[in-house]
């Protein structure tokens, strides 16, 4: 029996120190890219900057999603990111250089907020810093931190964060009204995030109340919450006002697909936003796609480029199989009806995330529901598989940031 303990201590350790080692070298990256940010890139720069200037449109577009309307140039995304740059445009103009040390700060206090609310939950202290480590470290938080230059990525980091926030302040502060106003601020930078509000009313109920009792304070809860982001709401319909004369026209369709000749373009072109024709494609690599890297030269032996559409959320990060243990209360059911509406729906979208390498950025919109129905089922039984899945996905991640830097493609 000594041995066998003596053995799995010296597992756990070099597990410990291994993923310990790679974490502290995928933030060294995150730093040196930080530090060799390029202006420029970042559309929410000139979103920042019209916005300052008392106008919806922008003078000038980074990137390639940016909408043509009556001659004039917008950028479709919703606006809260826009409004974090502002500081930055305002003294260095549009240029400026910071989203990914801004990202990184989200990335930060994102994590020092799960680990808070992990904490309410009844789970060894190792599981719930395994747990933080692994959204951190072994998601697509981790790539959309490292490339927060760059629009999109800039957006769904400040959106994971603002959720984090309105979760903590539900589950840990019992605020409901900072909790609808952070969800607010994650709906004005992914539209999907209003779905979390259910699941934000149910995590201020009782566990042990009947579900549909209606109460004076239940009614007060639901407005407490419901205001903020009713509020955000119009906020954003009257935003798309402004900009294209229409609180229901999100600008999407003003976007010049088909000019730019990318695979995007040639899917839209040919069948639009949304079809089926699009499910084949995106189920395998939200779920089956392993990590590729291409070999190239007449004998294929030259490391090439990672691929830009992504590995499967369960290669990328294995650690999300113990979903499988999932318990099948009422917070957890909601849970995970949210995480299977969201994966069902962009099954028919005309992008899967790209560019993206060792991640499928997507999955951060349902990531959030994931992680409460995790907390309960990390016992000490289940710690071990646990810690070397998280550490598979740490080295992925540490491999997909050798790869970029040895190729120069990312």
């Amino acid at each position: 029996m000594r041995a066998v303990i003596e053995t799995m201590w010296k597992r756990n350790l070099l597990l410990l120190l291994g993923a310990g080692g790679l974490c502290v070298l995928l933030l060294a990256a995150a730093f040196l890219r930080a530090l060799t940010e390029q202006g420029g890139t970042n559309a929410y720069a000139v979103v920042a900057e019209g916005l300052l200037a008392g106008r919806p449109d922008v003078s000038t577009c980074f990137g390639a999603d940016c909408g043509l309307r009556d001659g004039k140039t917008y950028i479709v995304f919703p606006p809260f990111p826009a409004l974090l740059a502002m500081p930055l445009v305002a003294l260095f103009g549009i240029y400026t250089k910071g989203f990914v040390a801004i990202s990184i700060a989200l990335w930060a206090v994102a994590l020092a907020l799960w680990n808070r609310i992990l904490k309410s939950y009844d789970l060894p202290d190792e599981a719930r810093l395994w747990l933080v480590a692994a959204v951190g470290f072994a998601s697509p938080l981790y790539y959309v931190m490292l490339r927060g230059d760059g629009v999109w990525f800039f957006a769904q980091s400040v959106a994971f964060f603002s959720i984090a926030l309105a979760i903590h302040e539900v589950v840990v502060a019992g605020r409901l009204m900072t909790a609808g106003l952070a969800l607010g601020c994650a709906l004005l930078s992914r539209q999907m995030s209003i779905f979390y509000a259910p699941l934000l009313l149910l995590l201020a109920f009782r566990p042990e109340e009947p579900l549909l009792r209606i109460t004076g304070a239940r009614i007060a809860a639901a407005f407490k919450l419901g205001l903020p982001i009713l509020a955000a709401l119009i906020v954003y319909l009257a935003y798309n006002y402004w900009r294209f004369g229409n609180p229901f026209d999100s600008g999407y369709s003003s976007i010049p697909f088909t000019a730019n000749g990318s695979v995007l373009g040639e899917r839209v072109a040919a069948y639009g936003l949304w079809n089926s024709h699009y499910v084949p494609f995106n189920l395998f690599y939200f779920f089956l796609q392993g990590f590729h890297a291409d070999f190239t030269g007449p004998a294929r032996l030259t490391l090439g480029d990672l691929d830009n559409a992504g590995t499967a959320i369960l290669a990328a990060s294995p650690w999300l199989l113990l979903l499988f243990f999932a318990r099948l209360r009422r917070v957890e059911l909601f849970a995970l009806l949210l995480i299977a509406g969201f994966s069902v729906v962009l099954l028919f979208y005309h992008s899967n995330g790209f560019s993206q390498y060792n991640a499928q950025r997507y999955m951060l919109d349902w990531l959030p529901a994931a992680l409460l129905v995790l907390a309960p089922v990390l016992t000490q039984s289940r710690l071990e598989i646990f810690r070397l899945l998280v550490t598979w996905g740490v080295v992925l991640n540490a491999a997909m940031v050798a790869v970029l830097a040895l190729t120069k493609s990312g």
